[in-house]
């Protein structure tokens, strides 16, 4: 089950969105129309997604979403908004959000968007595409290695394994990274796909094999 928390101050808009989303049987939905009040249920409840609108009164959606990122630096966190996305893409990426949609957006690609985010993935028009920059760990070139692969290994993903290297559970990972317990293993899924392995022993070996992380953990 994933829980949602959306924060809007359009208490129709929020509660559309809530019915909408709710009729997914994995999803559960939280919405409060008070920015103020986001930190008071990040704090009660264990949420896995965060969808703020980007106009709020008080704390708007870019301001709430790099406040909480100062205490849970990987949750998801999206931005809804009915305003262009192209004016506002570079603010967006640089408020370090998980990804945005529009509220325009039909059910379905609002459900997309959010369990692409949940796999650390981003759903984004084609013409912003190349404004997205991004910063990956590439394996390292290794005489003894004849196989040349293009698999990279983002920041919370070597985080991770770095964590499983040091014996810990992912409830433990998750504690440790700010993260919640799905989040975690949404990514660890990721990284399997991406490896082509089973369990997370086997994940740890081949990301050290390919110099993904250090073999001194």
């Amino acid at each position: 089950m994933s829980r949602v928390l959306i924060v809007d101050d359009h208490p129709a808009v929020g509660e559309g969105t809530k019915a909408m989303l709710q009729q997914e049987e994995d999803i559960q939905v939280d919405v409060i129309s008070n920015s103020e009040d986001t930190k008071k249920y990040i704090e009660k409840y264990n949420y896995d997604v965060l969808l703020f609108d980007l106009y709020m009164p008080g704390l708007n959606g870019i301001e709430l979403a790099k406040k909480v990122r100062q205490n849970y630096p990987d949750l998801v966190i999206l931005i809804y908004t009915g305003f262009d996305l192209s004016t506002h893409f570079n603010m967006l990426v640089e408020a370090d959000i998980s990804g945005f949609v529009s509220k325009t957006a039909s059910k379905e690609e609002l459900i997309t968007v959010i369990r692409c985010a949940l796999r650390d993935e981003v759903v984004i028009p084609l013409h912003l595409f190349k404004q997205l920059r991004r910063t990956e760990a590439c394996p390292s070139n290794q005489i003894d290695s004849p196989v040349v692969t293009d698999i990279s290994l983002n920041e919370k993903e070597q985080s991770i394994l770095q964590e499983i290297a040091a014996g810990l559970t992912n409830r433990e990972i998750a504690q440790k990274l700010h993260m919640s317990q799905r989040s975690v293993e949404y990514t660890l899924t990721g990284i399997f796909n991406k490896l082509n392995v089973r369990s997370r022993t086997e994940a740890l070996l081949q990301a050290q094999e390919l110099g993904l992380i250090s073999k001194s953990s």
